[in-house]
């Protein structure tokens, strides 16, 4: 872990444990971070998409975040921030400054298809805090995209410090780095990390260490050292589950694939839905094989 640059290496988009009666199990979250990083992982990210932030109460969302830091240090703990409005984000990254973070991860707005003003303001907006931000592209779901020429002006006017890519566009790294070579680049999609961590990816924010970590971990090691011989047929093995981080249902995969080794991930809170029989089939069989090969 770079304490300065506390984004680079593995952190993984915390899944949050829900009770049957989806309540939020704080103890099992707590046990789960710990997990983690025992098992490898540099640190986590709390309330992402995979920590179905957006169904949480606002209580729920400073506890989720209060609960990391306290398992793992803050130094470890990179919160997302996304919200609505810019001063709601900002607020948020103050809660995370004051529960300890270094550093917090934003969405550009997600209420409308923003254009280019409106996001750069939204960016300085929540750099006021002074914690260092690491932008996240999801052009597919926020209809926004951080296009390199962008990312080059938000770092520029020194709003962010990192993006998570997660486009699916393996040819942005390398704009990325011809335009704004301080920009560290973060892998976003579990089924493109051996691609952009060829390309130069300083970090992975990541969906499958919530069941896979030890396995996820040494992919990402080799991948980002160019062991090839070790990562490529790794990523062969696992992509068959590293590929559901790109779906609709990643969240209710990858809680599914907890649940089958033993972790505990439980059901996700409306209006996400439990999978459907063939896609419950196609993720416990991968798991399964997963497991069957020494990858758990």
């Amino acid at each position: 872990m770079t304490d300065h640059r506390p984004w680079r290496g593995v952190l993984v988009a915390i899944a949050l444990p829900l009770r049957d009666d989806l309540s939020v199990d704080l103890d099992r979250y707590a046990e789960h971070c710990s997990w983690l990083v025992a098992n490898g992982c540099d640190g986590g990210v709390p309330n992402g998409s995979l920590g179905e932030y957006q169904v949480l109460t606002p209580e729920e969302r400073a506890r989720v975040v209060e609960t990391a830091v306290a398992a793992v240090g803050g130094e470890r703990v990179m919160p997302g921030v996304a919200a609505y409005g810019s001063a709601e984000a900002r607020r948020w990254a103050e809660q995370a400054a004051e529960a300890g973070c270094r550093a917090v991860m934003l969405l550009p707005p997600t209420a409308y298809r923003a254009d280019e003003r409106s996001v750069v303001a939204h960016y300085a907006e929540v750099a006021r805090t002074g914690l260092p931000v690491v932008a996240y592209n999801n052009p597919v779901d926020t209809k926004a995209d951080l296009v390199p020429e962008l990312l080059a002006r938000l770092h520029g006017e020194g709003y962010v410090q990192a993006v998570k890519e997660f486009s699916g566009d393996v040819r942005r790294a390398y704009r990325i780095a011809e335009l704004v070579p301080e920009l560290d680049l973060l892998a976003g999609a579990d089924d493109v990390l051996l691609e952009l961590a060829v390309a130069g990816a300083k970090g992975w924010i990541a969906g499958y260490p919530n069941a896979l970590p030890r396995s996820c971990v040494e992919l990402y090691r080799t991948a980002t050292t160019h062991d090839l011989t070790t990562a490529l047929p790794l990523y062969r093995q696992l992509h068959p589950l590293l590929r559901w981080d790109s779906r609709v249902e990643f969240v209710q995969a990858i809680k599914l694939s907890m649940d089958l080794v033993g972790r505990r991930g439980g059901p996700c809170r409306p209006p996400r839905v439990p999978l459907d029989r063939e896609q419950e089939a196609a993720v416990r069989a991968a798991t399964e094989k997963a497991v069957a090969a020494g990858l758990a």
